[in-house]
């Protein structure tokens, strides 16, 4: 694994646009950055990442089937009671899921360290699965790199398979929060991966969703969605007005409510419980004073915490590093540090996702701190022996 420096295409801004990837730039900075690559080799790739993607993703649905069981175990997990039997009961029915995503610590040799697991919102979907490809295929067509070089990713293709799994009797509504850049850019390359699967696909804003007096959910024509992916975490929609209806509702939703289980932290001291001494994880643990000072070698993260928001470290030596943020209201858990390797001036983090059940691709973010960000800069990859 290395980090490769390149030109950048010209007019590279308007061929991602192109591809409604128009937050390739936050608060005048980079987010998406071609100026530089990381390059590995196929051995790295199957055996480091995508083997242990895998694995990683047996062991997360085998938690769920274990803490759909126990009231204590999901109360651990902070979800409300009122929702225990709409989480048992989605696990149980095999409601369908789309994706998933790993986060690892690898710097080419020796395993990959799973940090944290994204299985609800598919933050950076769009630019691991579509985006970089297309770097890829401009740059062998100009002679940039070689006919030979390729990646790890079959995100678009697998999450058309995913969803021609679905019926295509009814509309498939895609809701993220109205204004969101981001979050529309996602779920339109999510549309268009339904589309191309035979989906008569939708957009909604998720503040147009009503709810008539007998409990369904309805689009701005009052007609019915049964069939609803939203861009919103279960641990809001538990909490919000019209989470209350969603028990009781007849709308099917991607993702379903089990992966409230692994959207969740304190999934991570669970996963090292049941499988302790796992070469992809790190010691996890609920941090039963989250007043008290991190001891060196450890991190404290919230429950809910997303973009690094809220997440506190110190390294072996004493040196803290902290990020600020609103997710000051959930249990904690203590994770030990690991640091991500450095590539110059910049600590990288490798994104692996899972689409339905398979091992799909990844995605690369980089940062000038230990902590990665939603500013973070993305960055594309290359696999060349």
């Amino acid at each position: 694994m290395k980090k490769i420096s390149i030109k950048e295409r010209a007019g590279w801004r308007q061929k991602v646009e192109s591809e409604g990837f128009a937050f390739h730039t936050i608060d005048g900075e980079r987010y998406w950055d071609e100026r530089g690559y990381y390059q590995f080799s196929e051995e790295q790739i199957t055996r480091d990442i995508e083997a242990p993607t895998k694995e990683l993703h047996e062991m997360s649905l085998d938690l769920v089937a274990r803490v759909v069981e126990s009231e204590e175990l999901l109360t651990r997990l902070s979800i409300p009671p009122a929702f225990f039997d709409l989480v048992r009961t989605s696990w149980r029915e095999g409601h369908p899921h789309l994706y998933s995503r790993f986060d690892f610590i690898y710097n080419g040799d020796g395993p990959a360290k799973m940090i944290e697991s994204n299985a609800d919102t598919p933050t950076s979907l769009l630019e691991a699965g579509s985006v970089q490809l297309l770097w890829l295929e401009d740059q062998i067509a100009q002679g940039v790199l070689p006919a030979a070089a390729t990646q790890f990713n079959t995100l678009a293709q697998d999450m058309v398979s995913a969803f021609s799994t679905f019926s295509k009797d009814s509309p498939f509504y895609f809701a993220a929060i109205s204004g969101s850049i981001e979050d529309r850019g996602t779920t339109d390359f999510m549309r268009r991966m339904a589309a191309l699967a035979g989906i008569d696909a939708r957009h909604i804003d998720l503040e147009q969703i009503g709810l008539t007096e007998s409990g369904r959910f309805v689009d701005l024509n009052g007609n019915w969605i049964e069939r609803l992916f939203k861009l919103h975490a279960w641990e809001h929609i538990f909490h919000e007005e019209f989470g209350a209806a969603v028990p009781g509702c007849d709308t099917q939703f991607v993702e379903p409510a089990w992966k409230s289980i692994l959207s969740n932290k304190g999934m991570l001291p669970l996963l090292w419980e049941f499988n302790k001494g796992h070469p992809n994880l790190l010691p996890s643990y609920f941090d039963a004073d989250p007043r008290k000072p991190i001891p060196n070698g450890w991190v404290r993260k919230p429950f809910f915490s997303r973009e690094g928001a809220n997440i506190e470290l110190r390294t072996g030596s004493g040196e803290r590093v902290a990020e600020d943020g609103p997710y000051t209201d959930a249990p904690y858990i203590l994770q030990e540090f690991a640091p991500l390797p450095k590539f110059g001036d910049s600590y990288t983090l490798i994104g692996s996702w899972v689409v339905g059940d398979v091992p799909s691709g990844i995605g690369i973010r980089e940062d000038d701190t230990l902590i990665t960000k939603d500013t973070s800069r993305f960055l594309p990859h290359v696999v060349l022996d």
